[in-house]
């Protein structure tokens, strides 16, 4: 039987009942914009994430997006990110009006080398925006270090990492501001498109909500230019219930992990991602490597395995970027990962036996 790479149709039939209640009541009360549902939300997602604000915006990187302005980060400032994430992760900040930099990352995480960012460090540097890739928490202490010394704001890059902890702290409460992805596919996934800002600060927060209502605290009254960048009243219903299952669903993707590194920890066919012992990833994403990807993904997909490569372009390479001068090589850590990783089947309801028959068809390669 075929395996796929993700399931949201096992996930949704679990709470199918609960799902259906909850949007019936957006529909009753038709508040189909920001409402009582996001509201709900953002009260459980702040609580949850051990922050004091949050904030449901209309994407990932919108979050990150605003909560950059929020800091008063725009034009003429820099901002350190990891370039083997998805593109948003610099975009986000062009479209903040910042230039994005980068600097390399560790091999054996694949997440942003804390030595490597001093030499990326300008006097228009304003912030850093670790990317807690595939799941697993960036190393925050270092991190928060480097810019303590520097005088650098830092945020979290939290799209995939939704309720990853990091010595025991969830990510959202790691530095000065956090954001979330909430798209069908994240650990904690909308049916639709919707991210969340998460913050200790009031007054980042209150920015946040003005800048994601055309710069608005009261209706028709706008002290800033802001745009429509809000959650609408569905996305909140679902999330708020699917918010009360997320760590049950992350412990089941922490021991579907567990059996692939068991399995795949002597391979000779793949290596696996370093897994922090102070970390806990959520496994938001299962990745291998190996220097014959197209091979192993041809030889899977024979066997009825789908997988996916996250991501096959370093940012820094990007045609969209090749104003910033970026050249192949600038980041030989980055770039080798990009031509190496593959993504395995990985989701909640994924069986151990199945997990199994993926090992077995990468072994007999």
């Amino acid at each position: 039987m075929a395996i796929p790479f993700l399931d949201l149709q096992a996930q949704y039939r679990g709470i199918k009942a609960e799902i259906a209640e909850a949007i019936q009541q957006v529909l009753d009360t038709s508040t189909y914009a920001l409402g009582p549902s996001v509201e709900h939300f953002e009260n459980a997602f702040a609580a949850y994430c051990h922050s004091t604000f949050a904030m449901g915006v209309n994407s990932g990187t919108s979050a990150i997006t605003l909560l950059l302005r929020a800091h008063g980060i725009g034009p003429g400032d820099e901002v350190i990110t990891a370039p083997n994430s998805f593109f948003a992760s610099a975009e986000a900040i062009s479209l903040a009006g910042a230039t994005p930099t980068f600097c390399d990352v560790l091999e054996s995480t694949a997440n942003m080398d804390p030595s490597k960012i001093e030499a990326a460090i300008t006097k228009k540097t304003k912030a850093i925006l670790p990317v807690h890739l595939y799941g697993q928490p960036a190393d925050m202490d270092a991190i928060n270090a480097i810019a303590k010394k520097h005088n650098l704001l830092v945020f979290e890059d939290s799209a995939q990492a939704q309720g990853a902890l990091y010595k025991d702290k969830r990510t959202g409460s790691l530095a000065d501001g956090a954001a979330f992805s909430f798209y069908p596919g994240k650990n904690l996934g909308a049916y639709g498109e919707a991210g969340a800002v998460v913050t200790n600060s009031e007054d980042a927060a209150n920015k946040v909500k003005m800048f994601r209502d055309h710069g608005s605290h009261v209706k028709y009254h706008h002290d800033l230019i802001g745009a429509n960048e809000r959650m609408d009243g569905i996305q909140g219903a679902v999330l708020g219930v699917k918010l009360k299952y997320l760590d049950k669903w992350n412990d089941a993707r922490r021991n579907l992990a567990a059996r692939y590194h068991e399995r795949l920890k002597n391979s000779s066919k793949v290596t696996l991602i370093e897994t922090l012992a102070d970390c806990s990833s959520n496994y938001h994403l299962m990745i291998v490597r190996t220097k014959d990807r197209e091979k192993l993904q041809a030889h899977l997909k024979e066997k009825g395995i789908a997988t996916g490569i996250h991501y096959p372009i370093p940012i820094h390479l990007q045609p969209a970027y090749k104003d910033l001068g970026y050249k192949k090589g600038a980041f030989p850590v980055v770039e080798m990962l990009c031509d190496e990783v593959l993504s395995l089947p990985m989701f909640a309801e994924l069986s151990q036996e199945q997990v199994d028959e993926v090992c077995d068809a990468i072994e007999g390669l």
